[in-house]
């Protein structure tokens, strides 16, 4: 995904970019003649997703091709804590910092962003690659601690695998989303405890 930032006061009008504009206007078809509201959220997203973050020139946009109140659109984007009002890194980092993830280690995951990007809770790299915010329960308490960059959860971190994943971000290189530790999906660490036998149901009628 390419992000563009735009900086903030920033008067310049926002336009979505052809591709963009494309999908917007098929966003938009699925809704009825009136019903234009509806895609609110959608291109909000869709915008977030092209610049990065939401601004003023931005919900004036979306208002105005949803035929809403640009009040209503302020409503819903600063509503969601998935909209951002201000720039962020091309990774922006969440770290859940609730009871699940600080009982399992997020202190360890925030000190090893720290030590990596030389930033905390609410930085930004200099070079504008890495942001790092603290996130509410993101729901994956099972496989506490983990953080979530873009639309991927990094989960079962540790110190070294937190590094370890930010070092290859910054290199350009591909990382795997889920357990960083091996743990396939929300299975024991250890391994199954029960069911360990064969299925009881066969392919024989």
């Amino acid at each position: 995904m390419s992000v563009t930032a735009t900086p903030p006061g920033s008067t310049q009008p926002f336009r979505f970019t052809p591709e963009n504009q494309a999908k917007a206007q098929a966003v938009l078809a699925r809704y009825p003649e009136g019903r234009e509201r509806s895609a609110v959220l959608p291109l909000l997203d869709l915008a977030q997703r092209q610049q990065g973050w939401i601004d003023r020139a931005v919900m004036e946009t979306v208002a105005e091709m949803t035929h809403t109140p640009p009040m209503r659109v302020l409503e819903a984007a600063s509503f969601y804590t998935m909209f951002r009002d201000r720039p962020v890194g091309r990774h922006h980092v969440e770290v859940c910092t609730n009871i699940s993830c600080w009982l399992r280690g997020s202190d360890e995951v925030l000190r090893a962003l720290r030590d990596e990007l030389g930033i905390d809770l609410g930085g930004l790299t200099e070079d504008g690659l890495f942001s790092v915010a603290e996130a509410e329960c993101l729901g994956a308490c099972v496989n506490a601690p983990m953080v979530q960059i873009g639309d991927d959860y990094y989960e079962d971190l540790t110190y070294e695998t937190t590094r370890a994943l930010i070092g290859r971000l910054k290199a350009g290189l591909p990382v795997s989303a889920g357990s960083q530790g091996g743990r396939q999906g929300s299975c024991p660490a250890g391994g199954p405890t029960t069911l360990t036998g064969a299925p009881a149901a066969s392919d024989k009628g």
